[in-house]
């Protein structure tokens, strides 16, 4: 055999299962720790036995349940971006028609849609909303594809 060539052998290597020798093998290292072996397989002792290996079955779920919460605050973005769901400050009324609007209790695109669908009067006979805040309503909520 050419010297320098192989690596050192080790003909009584060790090998190591849960912290005790549980035999003796040929190895180019000295000492194998195993988690495995012939003694706790399941084919050879006839047991079935749950392996889980550095807690494969935890991080598995806590990758699941991060993927979930990923997903509710996707759909919160999503739900928060949609028209209906806007405060009424991004309408562009002008402060008083937005003013007038909060004071009624009145704070999403949705709520002035559902007064609108009563009738135009109803957003008219809101102390503060006129004529042409109820334009820019109408024109905002055609441009989001809310009316026609």
């Amino acid at each position: 055999m050419k010297e320098g060539l192989h690596p050192k052998w080790y003909p009584e290597a060790k090998v190591f299962v849960a912290g005790e020798e549980v035999m003796t093998v040929g190895s180019t290292i000295p000492e194998i720790r195993v988690e495995i072996w012939s003694g706790t397989h399941p084919f050879y002792t006839g047991q079935q036995r749950l392996v889980d290996t550095e807690g494969q079955v935890d991080r598995f779920m806590r990758r699941l349940q991060k993927r979930e919460e990923l997903l509710v605050q996707e759909e919160k973005k999503e739900e928060k971006a949609k028209p209906v769901n806007l405060s009424v400050e991004a309408m562009s009324l002008g402060t008083r028609a937005v003013k007038a609007l909060q004071e009624a209790e009145v704070a999403t695109v949705g709520e002035v849609l559902a007064l609108l669908e009563k009738g135009e009067d109803a957003l008219l006979a809101l102390p503060g909303i006129g004529q042409k805040a109820l334009i820019d309503i109408k024109r905002f909520l055609r441009a989001e594809g809310l009316i026609e």
